[in-house]
Parts: C-alpha cells; sequence; structure tokens
C-alpha cells in the first residue's frame, strides 16, 4: 500500500518516530551497513537499479581503426580451387599460369601452407617469405600489390 503521508511528519513529537525502542536506530547496522558495504550480498538489487556501473572495467579502450588486422590465405587453398575460381571468373589465364588475385577473394596475406602443383602468378598486398619461395620453385610469380 501506498503511503499517503509521511511517517516522519506523522510521528513528530513522539520519542522513537516509530522504530520501536528508542536504541534500535543507533548506528549504521539498521541501514545495512556504511558506504559501499553489501554491493555483492545484500545490496545487489539496489546496485543493479540505480548504479550498474559500479562493477567492471571502464575506460580507455584501442582504437580499431590503427590496429590492422591481416586475413591470410594458404597456398593450398588457392592450389585446390585455382580451377573452381577459373570457372568462376575471379582468376584468369596466361600463357600456362593462372593469375589469382587474392585481395578479390576478400584475403590481403599469402602463407605458405601446403605445395602447389601448378604455376600460379599470386597477386597480394603481402607474401610470407616460404611462400613466395614456394611460388616461385613451382615457376609462378608473386607480386606484391601496393
Amino acid at each position: 500500500m501506498i503511503r499517503t503521508k509521511r511517517k516522519i511528519t506523522k510521528l513528530r513529537g513522539s520519542r522513537s518516530n516509530g522504530g520501536g525502542c528508542t536504541k534500535k536506530r543507533r548506528g549504521a547496522g539498521h541501514k545495512g551497513g556504511k558506504g559501499r558495504a553489501g554491493g555483492k550480498k545484500h545490496h545487489w538489487t539496489w546496485v543493479v537499479k540505480f548504479d550498474p556501473d559500479r562493477f567492471g572495467k571502464h575506460g580507455f579502450k584501442r582504437n580499431k581503426s590503427i590496429v590492422k588486422k591481416s586475413n591470410p590465405v594458404n597456398l593450398d587453398y588457392l592450389n585446390v580451387n585455382s580451377q573452381e575460381l577459373l570457372k568462376k571468373g575471379i582468376a584468369s589465364k596466361e600463357g600456362d599460369s593462372i593469375v589469382i588475385d587474392v585481395t578479390d577473394l576478400g584475403f590481403n596475406k599469402v602463407l605458405a601452407k601446403g605445395n602447389l602443383s601448378i604455376p600460379l602468378t599470386i597477386k597480394s598486398p603481402s607474401f610470407s617469405t616460404s611462400a613466395q619461395e614456394k611460388i616461385e620453385n613451382a615457376g609462378g610469380e608473386a607480386i606484391i600489390l601496393e
């Protein structure tokens, strides 16, 4: 039930203002502790309602635009899927080698996992050194895009 009048005004002039024995409301024990006491225990519902940012980390975050993320692709993926890429029109054929631009596939780095069985000309913003060696040993070419 909603109280229509404040109890404190109603009980002015009485000795204990509706608190029972006069010794009962002396310390901070009647309100559950001083300051931030009980924030994770008996005052938790108050914290959730009125101060939800009390706990946890707050502060600076790294700027995500500065951090460059590499999206790599391995040589074995390009070796296996080179014929399918030709059929789809993503790759083209020049002479005896297939030309693949990995940026068209959404990648920006070529790594050296796997082996090449056919000569590939691969265009990419960056290569690992071992990937460049494997491409050249298979008779292909690694072209670095700027």
